[in-house]
């Protein structure tokens, strides 16, 4: 832990202060190990967005921040035949607002953000916290137009009504031939 205290700057050669005094008796059978102070801030608080302490215990997560679970894609492009293979494979620890219901059905829309957008959608799954797709999709666009674009996935609920209930992205700079898995991070959808 470091010593958060203004005698203690960050980059300082002070051994931290808030090290538990080891020498006491009950401590005698351990070892001590000094280190260097070298971390600028606590990892037990962190400062919020009006500058005062708090500790991580204590914040409770808005609706921007919660975890709203991981997609994990893979990418290749076939050079000979100028073809991308998208390839979704499953949603891990998804979550969505309960005003979709306990089960709804999801699917997975992609976007290449070309000048004319390419779209496609996965057929839809029962909702749950794992969701197993693997389904592939191929287009032919050379590979000079895929470069400057971006993969866009948004998940969504068909059921009882069509709504966007996250979305992640991917840049296409480093496609290559070589087939690459992603995990993507699940973003609440963009207003």
């Amino acid at each position: 832990v470091s010593d958060l205290r203004p005698s203690a700057l960050p980059g300082s050669f002070d051994v931290s202060r808030s090290m538990f005094d080891l020498r006491s008796p009950p401590h005698r059978f351990m070892k001590r190990y000094d280190s260097f102070s070298s971390v600028p801030s606590s990892t037990s608080s962190r400062k919020d967005s009006q500058g005062s302490n708090r500790s991580l215990d204590t914040i409770t997560l808005s609706g921007d921040e919660r975890d709203f679970g991981r997609l994990n894609v893979k990418l290749c492009y076939v050079s000979s035949v100028e073809q991308i293979w998208i390839t979704i494979l499953h949603c891990k620890e998804l979550s969505w607002p309960s005003s979709c219901g306990e089960n709804p059905r999801i699917y997975v829309k992609g976007i290449l953000t070309l000048p004319k957008p390419v779209q496609f959608k996965s057929s839809a799954k029962e909702g749950c916290n794992d969701i197993e797709f693997m389904e592939t999709f191929v287009f032919a666009i050379k590979l000079q137009s895929l470069q400057a674009v971006r993969l866009v996935f948004k998940i969504q609920t068909q059921t009882p009504r069509k709504k966007t209930i996250g979305e992640c992205s991917l840049a296409l700079r480093e496609l290559s031939s070589e087939e690459s898995s992603h995990w993507l991070d699940i973003s609440p959808p963009s207003k």
